[in-house]
């Protein structure tokens, strides 16, 4: 399944670069209470990577994040502290804008909930990320880390 799942993103980046459309997507830093960050990994694609994906239209972006939440990582209840911040990410031919939320989960449970779409997900230590963390990933986690509220370039 992990192989239909690579040539399905193919194709999308490659429609994504034709049509250029403008998306808006959702992730989040969550923390668990020992301030560990929780991360995945996708089937259809190589690292590590914050948890979220793209609003639908018609949806609030609170409520994707809500459920991105469950569908990746089967976490209801988490709750959010603030926003990090919006960022613009023009990677894979798309006009995207991401706002990141930092989220506190109750508790460490954590299970990858799409096994068609998630591989892998754990809770890592801000200083001891997994090998494989996308740069974009370990930056927006440094962010949170020194405080700061982000913006600009994905």
């Amino acid at each position: 399944m992990a192989l239909h799942h690579r040539l399905l993103g193919l194709g999308a980046r490659l429609a994504w670069r034709i049509a250029r459309p403008r998306t808006i997507g959702v992730r989040a830093v969550l923390l668990d209470p020992a301030d560990r960050v929780a991360l995945l990994r996708h089937t259809y694609i190589d690292g590590w990577y914050l948890p979220g994906g793209g609003v639908h239209k018609g949806e609030a972006i609170a409520h994707a994040l809500v459920r991105e939440l469950a569908e990746e990582l089967a976490v209801a209840d988490a709750r959010v502290e603030r926003v990090l911040g919006v960022y613009h990410n023009r990677r894979e031919g798309k006009d995207d804008h991401v706002i990141v939320y930092v989220a506190r989960a109750p508790d460490d449970m954590l299970r990858g909930a799409d096994t068609l779409e998630v591989a892998e997900v754990g809770w890592f230590a801000p200083d001891a990320l997994p090998p494989g963390t996308t740069p974009a990933t370990k930056r927006r986690i440094e962010e949170w880390r020194r405080g700061d509220t982000g913006g600009g370039d994905w």
